[in-house]
């Protein structure tokens, strides 16, 4: 779960999320990402109806 999370952003450390996510439900989770685009990890790329990459990773968006 802690991938969807900007875990290097300023509002990740304000809001002290590092002790806490690991113990979050997806609920709980979708609830806390759906509060401020600024605690999402980008890009998120999709394809279909799934995750295939979260946070920027050159070799793997060349192989996508």
């Amino acid at each position: 779960m802690k991938k969807f999370f900007n875990t290097s952003g300023i509002k990740y450390r304000e809001l002290g999320l590092k002790d806490r996510v690991p113990n979050f439900t997806i609920k709980e989770a979708a609830k806390m990402l759906a509060s401020d685009g600024m605690l999402v990890k980008r890009p998120l790329v999709l394809k279909e109806d799934h995750v295939v990459q979260i946070g920027y990773n050159k070799e793997k968006y060349e192989d996508l």
